[in-house]
């Protein structure tokens, strides 16, 4: 289990309805280790800022998670945390291991156009 603050997505039809539903998502699948972390600590934060994104979490040991391992997206990547950014249920771009709040925000208002509520 993943203890973060984010919502978290357990198996491949819940994936599927969260990016189908959702304008813009970010999903970050990893474990609870010092590349990952910092990762998500990060999403909990920029959450509250971009409330026209959604963000969820998926642990990458979760025998429900094999089939994120094998999206295209995701498969020349080769660190965790694997963090892919969907736009109206299109990968739009993916990073892999340990960024920066600078990095992810830098994607997310390429990506979604952001509105940051002050």
């Amino acid at each position: 289990m993943l203890y973060t603050n984010l919502n978290h997505i357990e198996s491949s039809t819940e994936f599927a309805r969260i990016i189908s539903e959702n304008e813009n998502v970010i999903i970050i699948c990893g474990r609870m280790g010092p590349l990952c972390v910092p990762v998500y600590r990060i999403a909990e934060e920029l959450e509250k800022e971009y409330i026209h994104v959604k963000f969820y979490d998926m642990e990458y040991d979760n025998p429900e998670s094999y089939f994120f391992h094998a999206l295209p997206e995701v498969k020349d990547l080769k660190e965790i945390p694997f963090t892919i950014y969907y736009k109206n249920g299109e990968a739009v771009n993916a990073t892999a291991g340990i960024q920066s709040k600078m990095q992810i925000t830098a994607i997310l208002e390429k990506e979604f156009a952001a509105t940051v509520n002050a």
